[in-house]
């Protein structure tokens, strides 16, 4: 089916969780499995009866468990596949999102996040799975996690992560939140605009192909489908390059340092961010999701008062941008990180910048959103402390 043939156009008001929906049927998403879960179930509700008007599949698993395992499932099988959750099904998908990085298995995996630990606040705001995204599964391997802030952003991140899980081939996060997901915009869809990456097929007769041979950018070159007459092995052990189990330290080095390094390698070339008034800025606000719209307020109240601030949105929070945080420091007088959580990428953005400015968290756990004027507060202490 042409993408003019199962996408909406033109102007709508939807709400963020909406449009993650019609970004996945834009992006060519043909299965959804998941579970039910407040704040992530109008994805699935609007998933549930327009993936079968594009001749797609929509199925309702046991949990959040059988989900995960379902997408993988689909994947291998052809299909741009997709689940979505929130903070405790995100919890259950790790072990399965585990086995995702290691079979290099290209899949969307969108968590609308609300108040934790545990079942927390179900139908409120959070922040707080961010590390979790990053370190939520055993082992070591790569990430790429998108940060939409409006009903707008979450369709177009909603079809880049597909692109982004096809072209280095792994499971990719969404990480919405309550406030996003439930907001309603006006969102503009034009088919024009929207460029799809599709899966790379083998090049090779199946006698010489290897399933995770990679390429000069350490990604593996093809990814047949189960049917294809390709004789394949997907496992979840330390594998070699045709996929067939080796157990021992030399291939745990070799497989593990390339689900990293196809990460982290093209860190550049993954990494977005939306930036204002960095030229002349003494203080930058440091921001993702929700948290953007608080710190745009509090940017206005800032340049009301005739202070020089300027704002850095991580669109992309992993890979983290390291090396842009790290040119801004050496010229600000400090950073404010807001975050519906106690701090975790206030950390990554002190870590990044390596001491050489001040980094001010401005911490929430969650339930409502922060009010411009407590960032702001943390802006002029922070000018404060540098005068």
């Amino acid at each position: 089916m042409a993408m003019a043939d199962r996408i909406l156009t033109g102007q709508h008001f939807m709400n963020g969780d909406e449009a993650i929906a019609e970004g996945a049927i834009a992006a060519g998403c043909s299965v959804f499995a998941g579970y039910p879960i407040t704040p992530q179930s109008e994805i699935a509700e609007r998933i549930s009866y327009r993936l079968p008007q594009v001749g797609g599949v929509f199925i309702q698993m046991e949990d959040e468990i059988s989900s995960m395992a379902a997408v993988l499932g689909a994947a291998w099988g052809g299909a741009k596949a997709m689940t979505a959750t929130s903070g405790p099904g995100f919890s259950l998908m790790m072990e399965n999102i585990g086995l995702g990085m290691m079979t290099e298995t290209p899949c969307v995996v969108v968590n609308v996040q609300r108040g934790g630990p545990s079942t927390g606040l179900p139908t409120l705001v959070g922040q707080a799975d961010m590390m979790q995204a990053r370190w939520g599964s055993h082992g070591d391997y790569g990430v790429i996690a998108l940060c939409p802030s409006s009903p707008q952003e979450a369709f177009r991140l909603t079809v880049r992560a597909f692109n982004l899980a096809e072209q280095y081939r792994l499971p990719v996060f969404v990480m919405s939140d309550e406030v996003v997901g439930h907001m309603y915009e006006r969102v503009v869809i034009d088919p024009e605009t929207i460029e799809l990456v599709e899966r790379r097929r083998p090049s090779q007769p199946p006698g010489e192909f290897r399933l995770f041979e990679p390429g000069d950018d350490l990604v593996p070159q093809g990814m047949p489908a189960f049917g294809d007459g390709y004789r394949v092995h997907v496992t979840g052990l330390t594998h070699d390059e045709r996929g067939y189990p080796v157990i021992d330290a030399e291939t745990q080095q070799r497989t593990v340092t390339r689900l990293t390094e196809k990460i982290t390698r093209n860190a550049s070339r993954i990494a977005e961010t939306e930036e204002s008034g960095l030229d002349d800025a003494e203080v930058v606000i440091v921001c993702y999701g929700i948290s953007a719209r608080s710190s745009l307020g509090a940017l206005h109240l800032a340049k009301a008062k005739g202070l020089k601030v300027g704002l850095l949105r991580l669109v992309t929070v992993w890979p983290f941008p390291d090396d842009r945080l790290r040119a801004v420091a050496d010229r600000v007088a400090g950073f404010v990180v807001p975050e519906l959580n106690l701090g975790q990428m206030a950390r990554e953005v002190e870590r990044a910048v390596c001491g050489t400015t001040i980094v001010r968290s401005v911490p929430h756990a969650g339930g409502a959103i922060h009010e411009p004027a407590a960032i702001l507060r943390a802006v002029e202490e922070v000018l404060a402390h540098a005068a």
